[in-house]
């Protein structure tokens, strides 16, 4: 099957099996407390990266989802986290950690093309400047309580550029 996900994983990563049609890796809270109504239908597929790399990342941050963006052929990344100033560099951590260990997964060339955290309760976060170019400089983009239509990538933007493999 050729949606995004799985066109950007390796032949044999241990993460195909795991790839969901639709929401179906994301779980049911999740789909229904974070992402719209109206956007739920523009993803053709999906992982639960956490849980796939739990055994062979235990100690490590994860990121929690991969969403494959139907549209616009792109996949982006949903992170369901804690809205508080104070969690900008563990949301930063999860990212970061979430390239490397997706390194060995994804063909070369292979990007997730945005990375979104959803508040996952109560905002208690202050947009200050400061926060906003940290999220921005590492390539995260807050989006509130839910992800919205206007927050996905536009149809026929397919992101291919992100740094090679290390092996």
């Amino acid at each position: 099957m050729t949606t995004p996900i799985r066109l950007r994983l390796v032949a044999g990563s241990a993460l195909g099996p795991l790839v969901k049609n639709g929401l179906q890796a994301v779980e049911r809270g999740h789909v229904r407390d974070l992402i719209e109504d109206t956007a739920r239908t523009s993803f053709e597929d999906s992982l639960d990266l956490d849980a796939a790399l739990q055994e062979e990342y235990p100690e490590d941050a994860r990121w929690d989802y991969l969403l494959g963006h139907a549209a616009s052929g792109n996949v982006v990344a949903l992170e369901p986290h804690s809205a508080k100033n104070d969690q900008i560099s563990a949301v930063v951590q999860k990212r970061k950690a979430a390239r490397a260990q997706l390194r060995d997964h994804m063909k070369d060339g292979s990007t997730i093309s945005h990375w979104y955290w959803v508040a996952s309760g109560r905002v208690d976060f202050a947009p200050t400047e400061k926060a906003i170019r940290v999220l921005e400089q590492n390539g995260i983009t807050f989006v509130g309580r839910k992800l919205l239509p206007k927050h996905l990538p536009e149809s026929g933007t397919i992101s291919t550029v992100q740094s090679k493999r290390r092996k």
